[in-house]
């Protein structure tokens, strides 16, 4: 962590661009945040946008804004990200879920310094210093073509690896020492007390899947109930994937490309799966691309697709009563209905 304390230092005067990598909860906004602070920039504004928050269409017009009239509910100007963020710094999280139609338009913005808002056929020039961060590999990304490589060139200028914290316990005490001090101001009140010598050997030993964000949380909790049994008690067992120890298989590795999907899953199962997966290509090729968080979007979109095509229909495609019904703003429901190419059958 001194290391990335001394990278810190060295870059942020220069405003090259930075790719964060590292897990969830690991502390990538801080570092963002550090390298602002000790810019140049640091007195302009600091702006995020979560990649993986948004849809697509409208992850597009939070970047670049868009003009009164460019699609239906635009009733106002807006300026996007790149324009809030001129002379200043644009935080880009998580990066590797941005989708690839977009991925081609940052790529523009980062080579030329322009940009287009959504309705305006005027370019617009930007200033921004882009840091972005990931929890994803990318690497891997590139090569299951889900992420462009040169983007991922133009990002990767200057890398920060942020190491997951159960690679670093020896920041485990600092670290509580730290949160202690700060969530103590915060809770006056509080009776929470500080681990002892034992319970901070258990803390130390804890492998902490969700990083700082996991430590934070539980301090936040010792604040509140003053119990660190029943905090360790709580504690998920669920270990990350590296920590697991591997179960030997009865079949071979090599034999992998040769297992027969169909007869190793339930035609309840293969029903389902097939829907998400194309279950006719090799077990191989089936293996290293299935992605469950792509599969749960997919799965997601289709329901949210049909619950939406259904409420339109009952109310006579009426997309206010919609809105209502769905609990959603009415600019949201356009959105989807863009987005999952929803519309009225045509008379």
């Amino acid at each position: 962590m001194l290391k990335i304390k001394e990278l810190i230092n060295h870059v942020a005067h220069t405003c090259l661009n930075v790719l964060i990598t590292g897990e969830t909860g690991v502390g990538k906004e801080v570092v963002a945040q550090n390298l602002y602070a000790e810019s140049t920039r640091s007195s302009k504004n600091f702006v995020k946008i979560n990649c993986a928050a948004l849809p697509e269409t409208l992850l597009e017009s939070e970047l670049y804004g868009y003009e009164k009239g460019a699609f239906t509910g635009a009733h106002r100007k807006r300026p996007g990200k790149f324009q809030t963020a001129d002379k200043g710094v644009l935080f880009l999280d998580e990066i590797g879920d941005m989708p690839l139609a977009l991925q081609s338009k940052m790529l523009h913005v980062l080579q030329s310094g322009e940009f287009s808002p959504l309705g305006s056929d005027q370019d617009f020039k930007t200033d921004v210093w882009v840091i972005a961060a990931t929890n994803h590999d990318l690497e891997k990304s590139m090569k299951r073509k889900q992420f462009r490589e040169d983007l991922f060139y133009r990002l990767n200028i200057i890398k920060i690896d942020i190491p997951p914290l159960r690679e670093r316990k020896e920041d485990i005490p600092p670290l509580i020492e730290y949160y202690f001090r700060i969530y103590k101001s915060e809770y006056p009140d509080s009776q929470g007390s500080k681990p002892d010598p034992d319970t901070l050997a258990k803390l130390c030993e804890y492998p902490w899947p969700g990083n700082v964000r996991q430590l934070q949380n539980c301090i936040k909790k010792q604040m509140v109930m003053n119990s660190w049994k029943k905090i360790f008690q709580e504690l998920p067992q669920d270990h990350p994937p590296e920590l697991i120890p591997e179960v030997p298989s009865s079949r071979p590795r090599n034999e992998a490309s040769e297992i027969n999907v169909h007869e190793e899953l339930s035609d309840e199962r293969v029903s389902i799966i097939s829907q998400f997966v194309d279950l006719s290509t090799s077990s191989e090729k089936l293996f290293e691309d299935i992605s469950l968080k792509k599969i749960k979007k997919l799965a997601s979109d289709r329901v949210e697709r049909e619950v939406i095509t259904f409420v339109l229909e009952k109310v006579g495609w009426n997309r206010s009563k919609a809105s209502k019904i769905l609990k959603i703003s009415y600019k949201t429901l356009l959105y989807k209905m863009n987005e999952f190419k929803v519309s009225p059958p045509v008379k």
